[in-house]
């Protein structure tokens, strides 16, 4: 059964750090891109930043660029996302989601999804 639980997030401050991980299981870990996405109210999904599967090719989001890197550990079967400067308009939802192949800025694309960890920056 394939499994992606997300953890890290929480509350902090405009300005502050946090990083979160997504732990993955039930499938080949390092076969797949991963990605995360962020869903704010009122907003749609959107697209936040992606990994291959190697861990040597990321993209992401112009608004997140210079402040998050996504980074994985396949030993670990764990992506990571590392948010630093964080900014009032970073509070969302965020999901971690694998892709088999290549990497993708489209949820649409994306094989699994973990349930989201909320977070909250206060200003």
């Amino acid at each position: 059964q394939v499994q992606l639980v997300e953890s890290g997030g929480g509350v902090v401050q405009a300005g502050g750090s946090l990083r979160l991980s997504c732990a993955a299981s039930g499938y080949t870990f390092s076969s797949y891109a991963m990605g995360w996405f962020r869903l704010a109210p009122v907003k749609e999904r959107e697209f936040v930043a992606t990994i291959n599967w190697s861990g040597y090719e990321s993209y992401y989001a112009d608004s997140v660029k210079g402040r998050f890197t996504i980074s994985r550990d396949n030993a670990k079967n764990t992506v990571y996302l590392l948010m630093n400067n964080l900014k009032p308009e970073d509070a969302a939802v965020y999901y971690c989601a694998g892709k088999y192949g290549s990497s993708s800025v489209r949820a649409g694309e994306y094989d699994f999804w973990g349930q989201g960890t909320q977070v909250t920056v206060s200003s």
